[in-house]
């Protein structure tokens, strides 16, 4: 394998998705590469993905990576840190094996995921991720202890223009297979007009789809000037302690944003604010739902999701995965041999009972007087 083109160099793969183009190679710094961020880096047809860590690291088993080769996109594995320093955003690279070049001169070597080497690693992460979902577990009941504000009494929110009690809320989060569920529930979104709620890129994902967000939340790393600049009422997630970098961005654009303190993610403070603006349904699209979802983002706060849906569960409704049930490439043939079944049932008919076939003939023959009649 020789590949060769530019380099777009980001130790944060989610700054570095708003910048690379098609055909250039990422070089990124991402333990346990998760799904919603290989599945980005595919969506924007990258050449390569040079990693300086391990994109799968054998903790658990998740499908990141294998997103990736199932893309035909070559992955270059744990190629060691020390190439942020050798490699210079916008430098042409050259891949050959398992070997990165500039200018003819070896800058870094890895290993070159191939089916093989993934479906190893795959296997060595099966048989840890008994001891990682018992730390998950810990870390849970650790969360419940300390922050049962969050579960029982929710953050204070603040007051916002946008108008939710009493109607559906749709929170869309940029997650893998979002955009076909966003699309396999379109007539829902037609006929209830929901909030829509847009979690960081989730937002760009509803204008991609022709929607446009009432909200967006999040802290603002993974979201376009587009999507801010659409009209939508802001909400910066911030720290506990105050603490929005997010915010500096959004003001250097001149936008007014709501700052909102709080535990845990970006998509739990979507939930909560839905819940506690007393909506009356709550679904979601994209949103971590399962347990190596929640193992993939390799943070102790996922455990406040797993707590924010047990409190907003009465209302919530979960999207994820509604477009396998009903693939719209079946429905499409299932119309296709409804016609000729149709088709084939009149042609026997008209052929096969002498009353049709004569009623058909005097069609035709009025048919063809009126064809001669308007040439004339």
């Amino acid at each position: 394998m020789r590949i060769r083109g530019t380099a777009r160099v980001d130790r944060r793969t989610k700054n570095l998705i708003h910048r690379i183009a098609p055909g250039e190679i990422a070089v990124i710094s991402h333990t346990d590469l998760d799904a919603p961020c290989a599945s980005a880096l595919a969506s924007r047809r990258v050449a390569a993905v040079v990693n300086a860590q391990r994109s799968l690291s054998g903790r658990f088993p998740h499908p990141g990576p294998g997103l990736l080769l199932q893309a035909r996109i070559p992955v270059l594995d744990d190629v060691g840190d020390h190439v942020f320093g050798r490699l210079r955003d916008g430098e042409t690279v050259e891949i050959d094996g398992n070997s990165v070049y500039t200018n003819g001169a070896l800058v870094a070597t890895g290993t070159l995921l191939t089916e093989e080497v993934l479906a190893e690693r795959l296997r060595e992460a099966r048989h840890n991720v008994s001891a990682e979902l018992a730390r998950f577990v810990e870390n849970t009941l650790s969360y419940v202890s300390d922050e049962q504000d969050l579960l029982f009494q929710g953050p204070s929110l603040p007051e916002i223009r946008t108008s939710i009690r009493g109607r559906h809320a749709l929170i869309v989060v940029r997650g893998p297979g979002a955009a076909q569920d966003l699309r396999a529930i379109s007539s829902y979104i037609a006929a209830t007009r929901p909030v829509l709620i847009g979690v960081d890129g989730g937002a760009d994902l509803l204008m991609q789809e022709g929607y446009r967000p009432d909200v967006i939340i999040g802290d603002m790393d993974s979201v376009s000037d587009a999507a801010l600049r659409s009209g939508a009422e802001l909400i910066v997630h911030a720290y506990p302690d105050g603490r929005a970098p997010g915010r500096q961005r959004l003001e250097a654009m001149g936008l007014s944003p709501i700052v909102l303190a709080s535990r845990g993610t970006s998509e739990d403070v979507a939930m909560l604010l839905a819940f506690e603006k007393e909506a009356e349904l709550i679904a979601a699209v994209g949103t971590h739902f399962s347990l190596t979802e929640f193992l993939e983002k390799g943070r102790g706060g996922m455990s406040s999701t797993f707590l924010v849906r047990l409190r907003v569960g009465s209302i919530l409704v979960d999207a994820k995965g509604i477009s396998r049930l009903y693939p719209s490439g079946r429905s499409g043939r299932l119309f296709v041999y409804l016609a000729l079944v149709a088709g084939l049932i009149i042609f026997v008919l008209v052929t096969r009972s002498e009353t049709i076939r004569a009623v058909f003939d005097l069609w035709m023959l009025r048919l063809a007087s009126f064809l001669r009649g308007f040439r004339a």
